[in-house]
């Protein structure tokens, strides 16, 4: 009977332990989880101001690839709109330059973003084919960098754009790391993480990002995926689209047209 007993009493302070530990392990998530839920009302407090609805919208962005000629005015545009430093290291958008080589090689640059423009350098081996990508955040639907910010404050808004709070960030660069497609950095005056947000405090105001505003070949096209008329609807329906990392499962929100293979 004592035995018993003093078994029993052994699985009650075990039960006890394990819930105390599953309280303390899941603390982290219930902070975040609380802040992200305080950035929403923030941001809907704002945007309601200005008589947006966010839960009216869902956006995305469209690049033709066949289109980008890499003249860099989407790049220098974004940082003039949103205040980038000037650095060449830098960047919320900017343009890549793929040349395939005949041998195999693949060579991919991208001085200061494409915003000087590209040298013309011979090659000694013969190219195959040579093209410009654009790059930006994804936007993504599962986005990775929301999942491992310790304090919420990277967050994604009802209509799909993913923020970050600087009154939040602590700029411990887990989001950084956590982005498989480059698209942060570190603020080097603020020490805060920083990225593509579609040009927010344009879109609320119905304008577009300034990177698609000055795009003289429309290469980039933004819109609602939400809204079968929307230019980025057709866009979709019209073209072959391709996703970056698709294996990732993230589920970005920026469609290219004319995705080549080599593209990493």
């Amino acid at each position: 009977m004592e035995k018993n007993v003093i078994e029993l009493n052994k699985k009650v302070e075990r039960r006890s332990f394990l819930k105390k530990l599953a309280v303390f392990a899941l603390a982290p998530l219930t902070v975040r989880i609380l802040a992200q839920d305080e950035k929403f009302k923030k941001v809907k407090k704002w945007i309601l101001d200005n008589g947006y609805v966010p839960s009216d919208h869902k956006w995305g962005m469209g690049i033709d690839i066949s289109k980008c000629i890499g003249c860099g005015r989407c790049a220098d545009a974004c940082k003039n709109e949103n205040n980038v430093p000037r650095d060449p290291f830098f960047f919320r958008t900017w343009v890549e330059r793929y040349r395939i080589f005949e041998n195999g090689d693949i060579k991919v640059d991208s001085p200061n973003g494409s915003i000087d423009g590209f040298e013309n350098i011979p090659a000694k081996e013969k190219i195959l084919r040579s093209f410009f990508v654009p790059k930006i955040c994804n936007h993504c639907e599962n986005p990775p960098c929301v999942q491992v910010c310790p304090v919420g404050a990277t967050f994604k808004s009802e209509d799909g754009v993913v923020l970050v709070d600087s009154d939040y960030c602590v700029g411990c660069r887990y989001c950084i790391q956590a982005c498989p497609y480059g698209a942060r950095f570190l603020h080097p005056v603020k020490h805060t993480a920083e990225k593509c947000t579609f040009c927010y405090q344009r879109i609320v105001n119905d304008k577009l990002p300034a990177c698609v505003e000055v795009c003289p070949t429309q290469a980039r096209i933004f819109g609602e995926l939400n809204k079968k008329a929307s230019p980025l609807v057709r866009f979709l329906r019209m073209n072959k689209i391709g996703v970056l990392k698709p294996s990732l499962n993230t589920e970005p929100k920026v469609y290219y047209a004319n995705l080549d293979m080599e593209v990493k």
